[in-house]
């Protein structure tokens, strides 16, 4: 059982049982989601990740998780988009400033690269490129026609019009993680390159953008690479400097399990605090 979501849908948001095992570790992720939580002042991801050896079945760390949601969100955004991007990209930008995109937007600074930022709320963008350093974008469309763009939005708005993507550009589309959510037209998965993180889970119950694709019969399973085969060398990423790339993440629970494993290996550098059960 590397990985599997199970999800709850409710109109005001859903949630989510996250479980994965693996190198003797076992997590389960409980997380909410409600986008409309803002307008009450509180988050829009709620949950716990709690840790196990999967040996004794030992409970070994209790994490908050939306701070391990931004860590796994940011770290396969940064990843697709430096593995399928252009050599020679130049330009960089994160669309969304919510807790997920200002941690993606950190972590490509973290990588050397300086991103435009944009949000359709003026202050969480400023207060984004004010507290990281990143650079606020005059308008969505400069954003959204930089070489490398990572997308962290609710998914409820389209971002890229039909034929709106530009040749060589690479999408990380990080945002559209449940039913119905999409942003990028569907149309123009025509014209893309496709890549998602697990093919059952991103795309085949028509989840996310290239899920949506598969629903609409404008997408088969031959038509998607899951990222994985590209990093071990199993399979081509981006085939020409014209390519338009698209990478299409649900998220995985394996990666939430990664990032809990290193953050107990590293609790006593990260000061975390110790209880007795």
């Amino acid at each position: 059982m590397p990985s599997k979501v199970y999800v709850s849908n409710y109109p005001a948001g859903d949630f989510r049982a996250m479980p994965a095992i693996g190198d003797g570790h076992a997590l389960l992720k409980w997380v909410t989601s409600f986008p409309g939580n803002p307008a009450r002042s509180l988050p829009t991801v709620t949950g716990l990740v709690l840790l196990s050896d999967a040996e004794d079945g030992r409970l070994l760390a209790l994490l908050e998780a939306a701070a391990v949601t931004a860590l796994r969100t940011a770290a396969a955004g940064v990843l697709a988009a430096d593995t399928l991007c252009r050599a020679e990209a130049s330009s960089y930008a994160v669309i969304g400033c919510g807790v997920n995109g200002a941690e993606t937007a950190r972590m490509l600074l973290a990588h050397g690269v300086t991103p435009l930022v944009w949000d359709v709320d003026e202050r969480r963008r400023k207060l984004v490129a004010d507290r990281l350093g990143a650079r606020e974008a005059a308008s969505a469309p400069e954003a959204l026609s930089c070489e490398v763009v990572i997308t962290v939005t609710p998914g409820a708005d389209v971002l890229y019009a039909e034929r709106s993507l530009e040749a060589g550009q690479h999408v990380s589309l990080m945002g559209a993680d449940g039913p119905g959510k999409a942003e990028v037209a569907v149309e123009e998965l025509r014209r893309a390159h496709l890549f998602c993180d697990d093919w059952e889970q991103a795309c085949s119950k028509g989840i996310g953008d290239v899920g949506q694709g598969v629903a609409a019969g404008l997408v088969t399973r031959d038509d998607v690479t899951e990222l994985g085969a590209v990093l071990i060398g199993e399979a081509d990423g981006r085939r020409s400097a014209g390519d338009i790339t698209l990478f299409d993440s649900s998220g995985l629970a394996i990666q939430d399990l990664a990032i809990a494993k290193l953050a107990y290996a590293k609790r006593d550098e990260l000061d975390l605090k110790t209880i007795e059960l």
